[in-house]
């Protein structure tokens, strides 16, 4: 009886025997950093699907939004390990000569 009980207030048995038990949990949306992640990524991997695909999670200003702090946070965690300004980095990852 107590097994029963458990079951039932975990969700993993119907509250009845003629009921069937429904998932209630509704897919998670997706965050604009989650978005961001995900274009960055597709695009480095030249991925136009998955672009498309990410690029559809969010607006176009939350997904600029979103890969922009994405860089920024990049090239602040490029540069303190590797002891450089973020700016030396960000030039180097441009290919740009050094200021």
């Amino acid at each position: 009886m107590f097994d029963r009980i458990r079951k039932l207030l975990r969700g993993s048995e119907p509250t009845t025997r003629t009921e069937k038990a429904v998932p209630t949990e509704k897919p998670r949306p997706h965050n604009l950093f989650e978005a961001a992640a995900v274009y960055v990524v597709a695009c480095a991997e030249d991925d136009q699907d998955r672009v498309d695909e990410a690029a559809a999670w969010v607006s176009p200003e939350a997904l600029s939004f979103g890969v922009n702090e994405l860089a920024c946070r990049a090239v602040i965690a490029l540069a303190r390990e590797h002891d450089e300004s973020p700016r030396d980095v960000a030039r180097t990852l441009l290919g740009l000569p050094a200021a």
